[in-house]
């Protein structure tokens, strides 16, 4: 299966052919551009579209046994495709940019505060990012130091690299619990700014493609989950007063 996703993360329709339905009604496709949960992201929602017009609600997307194994979750009572059948793939577009620019905003914070990961979700509204620290810190500098990356309209873009380069180049993995997927001989970095000066770490996930598109966030707040670890929540939309 092609992840399309991986490459354009702004294609939001695309053609597929059905490879086959699970018995737990979970359809595979020859390609899609439906990202599918991983990495704190959650997987994207929308419909396929048959060639007589009707439609299949498509209510998750998830991986298999593998990474490359990507199964689109219908919702209960939707129709059954048939295996070889094409179809046109839509996701939820403005669900999708929303996280786009929540996943690309979690990577921000991991620039303005450079701590160890210990955890991350992204959601359409409101995100997290836990750290291993125990310093002190303010959440309106956090903040405005975030919006100076979004107003500097930093490119983002991605590239690969050699498993044997990220093993020697250690630094690049800023989670402290997960290691990226190993085995295919290559790691796919999301890189901020010209020639990566901002930040470069290996992810999987859709982002935005210039740190503007992020648009007004800020951290609404701080938690302290133990005596080292911090949580920040990410929100959109300006600071309440």
């Amino acid at each position: 299966m092609t992840a399309l996703f991986v490459e354009d993360a702004y294609l939001s329709t695309a053609e597929a052919r059905v490879i086959a339905v699970r018995e737990d009604g979970g359809i595979m496709l020859d390609q899609t551009c439906f990202y599918a949960t991983s990495g704190g992201q959650p997987g994207d929602t929308g419909f396929l579209e048959r060639a007589n017009g009707e439609k299949i609600i498509i209510a998750g997307t998830v991986t298999g046994e593998s990474k490359s194994e990507i199964i689109h979750i219908p919702a209960p009572g939707q129709p059954v495709p048939d295996a070889g059948e094409e179809l046109v793939m839509h996701i939820d577009w403005e669900r999708r940019y929303n996280l786009m620019r929540m996943h690309t905003a979690c990577h921000l914070l991991s620039v303005v505060c450079p701590y160890p990961i210990t955890g991350a979700a992204v959601s359409e509204t409101d995100s997290r990012v836990d750290f291993d620290m125990s310093e002190t810190i303010d959440k309106a500098e956090v903040t405005a130091k975030m919006m100076e990356l979004v107003n500097a309209n930093h490119p983002i873009f991605t590239q690969w690299i050699s498993e044997d380069d990220l093993a020697a180049n250690p630094d690049l993995v800023k989670s402290k619990n997960v290691r990226p997927p190993s085995g295919q001989g290559k790691i796919r970095l999301v890189c901020i700014g010209e020639e990566s000066a901002i930040d470069s770490q290996p992810c999987g996930g859709t982002h935005v493609s210039e740190t503007a598109e992020v648009g007004e966030i800020h951290i609404g707040k701080i938690e302290k989950k133990g005596r080292e670890n911090r949580r920040f929540r990410i929100r959109f939309g300006p600071a309440p007063d």
